[in-house]
């Protein structure tokens, strides 16, 4: 019987990768350190998106039963959010996430992590932000610190091709001292 709670992606764009070493919780936050990475899945894959919305669906059935005391929390924290839009705290996503869902997954346990032909991807340079792939996760539900909702749990990551590196404010060596920068005044040649 199909396990409806994971999925497998189609191609997606890999954002804030911590697959080779956990990363501590952020902003003062309590908890162990975690692999994780944030998944832009294409509007255009309703595929995905479909078996995404059924994942959650049967989490929430199972936090109903396991987790929540027979109830459905009135206000149920998803974690699939719309790149057009903005975040939870009111700013607006990055431009790498229009037209995009935008979602994470972590584990305390490390991901297998391959590339297009399934063979260990050892060098952690080669997996970054801004590469393609696809993701393996199972979504559950979860009642934490007086929040209840669904959380996506990290399986696996499968490199599947090279993309523009996402690096927040930061530019390329090229472009700061390329040929088209002049070496004296650091301004763009005439």
């Amino acid at each position: 019987m199909a396990d409806i709670q994971r999925v497998v992606t189609g191609k997606v764009r890999l954002s804030f990768v911590n697959v080779f070493k956990p990363r501590p919780p952020m902003n003062g936050q309590q908890g162990d350190p975690k692999y994780s990475v944030t998944v832009l899945l294409p509007k255009s894959d309703t595929a995905t998106k479909a078996k995404l919305d059924a994942a959650v669906e049967a989490a929430a059935q199972e936090g109903v039963h396991k987790k929540w005391q027979g109830e459905r929390p009135p206000k149920l924290s998803v974690p699939i959010h719309d790149g057009d839009g903005v975040r939870e705290n009111g700013d607006p996503f990055g431009p790498e996430c229009k037209g995009c869902w935008v979602f994470t997954a972590s584990s305390k346990d490390q991901p297998g992590i391959v590339d297009a032909a399934c063979e260990a991807i050892m060098n952690q340079s080669d997996v970054y932000s801004g590469c393609y792939g696809r993701v393996s996760f199972r979504a559950y539900p979860y009642d934490a610190a007086g929040k209840r909702g669904i959380g996506f749990g990290l399986g696996n990551v499968q490199k599947l091709e090279d993309g523009e590196p996402l690096a927040a404010g930061q530019v390329s060596a090229d472009r700061d001292f390329g040929s088209e920068i002049d070496p004296i005044t650091g301004e763009p040649k005439a």
